[in-house]
């Protein structure tokens, strides 16, 4: 009767996992902050995403770790065929075709030896033009190792467009877009910051949303989707769950929601030191997304969840 009777339902194909992928080491690195999540080598990389898809995630969004003495201002190793996001873009592509959904993260955050999300200017401030240009050649890139879908995730005005009109210049037409449409500047993206050895001084404040800003998150989610947004998201979820049911009211396309990595670190500590179920609360907690209107849920646990659920 419970299951006849269910309004939200949770099923591996709405998950999608991110990984973390690092050049230079040659075993899987743990993150300290996020207990059972790690900094993959190409071949651990290939194993677990196997694994992932075999227990049934909907897709996976990689993330690139380069080493540091490879940085530079521009982001430049992003852009590179032979860098670590590329290289493992393409050995994904190789391995599983098209029994997943392969996303790329389209942004220069892990690229820079500053840290930000785009180009810098001479007086310290992100060129928000100057990292548009950038961000279609790194989009570019990922589309030719072989991402079936883009995610810009730096909040630069214009990005969607740009990005649009520059893939189907390059023949990548059928690459789809998933915008970071409402990205807000949340101290729950902590334990991230060591995922991917970010080198940020400072914060992002200046072109992430503010947390209190309902409106603006939806203006800048119409503005996404006018530029051409496949799929557009919501970033963190849990504490913007107001703003995913806000999203899902409006939007043509499709809704994710990332549960990002302060949401699953704090329901690992607690687990971990027996206050909570951590598999009950997890699942409880993706659920809870789903309800407020997500489609597509990015979550550390969508590999265990997958499992879980079936």
């Amino acid at each position: 009767m419970r299951r006849l009777v269910a309004q939200t339902s949770l099923e591996p194909r709405h998950l999608v996992l991110p990984m973390f992928v690092a050049d230079g080491i040659t075993e899987s690195r743990p993150i300290s902050s996020m207990p059972g999540v790690v900094q993959h080598t190409r071949d651990s990389l290939r194993a677990a995403a196997a694994a992932a898809v075999e227990a049934g995630v909907g897709g996976l969004m990689i993330f690139g770790v380069p080493r540091e003495q490879d940085k530079d201002p521009a982001g430049s190793c992003g852009l590179d065929p032979d860098g670590i996001l590329n290289v493992a873009l393409a050995d994904l592509a190789a391995d599983l075709a098209d029994a997943t959904v392969l996303m790329a993260d389209t942004c220069l955050d892990e690229f820079t030896d500053h840290g930000h999300c785009g180009i810098v200017d001479s007086e310290g401030r992100v060129d928000n033009d100057a990292t548009n240009a950038q961000y279609v050649k790194l989009a570019v890139a990922q589309a030719q190792s072989g991402a079936h879908v883009v995610g810009p995730s730096g909040m630069m005005d214009g990005q969607v467009a740009a990005i649009r009109d520059g893939l189907d210049a390059a023949g990548f037409a059928d690459v789809a877009i998933l915008a970071y449409a409402a990205k807000f500047a949340s101290s729950f993206y902590g334990p991230f910051r060591e995922a991917v050895a970010s080198s940020l001084d400072g914060d992002r404040r200046t072109y992430q949303q503010d947390g209190g800003n309902a409106r603006e998150a939806l203006r800048e989610i119409a503005l996404d989707v006018e530029e051409g947004a496949d799929i557009v998201m919501v970033k963190p979820a849990m504490a913007y769950l107001d703003i995913v049911a806000a999203a899902a009211e409006i939007s043509p396309v499709p809704v994710a929601a990332y549960q990002v990595s302060g949401e699953y670190a704090m329901i690992s500590a607690a687990a971990a030191n027996g206050w909570v179920d951590g598999r009950a609360v997890a699942l409880e907690s993706l659920t809870s997304i789903r309800r407020a209107g997500a489609d597509i849920v990015l979550t550390y646990w969508a590999a265990d969840a997958a499992g879980w659920l079936s």
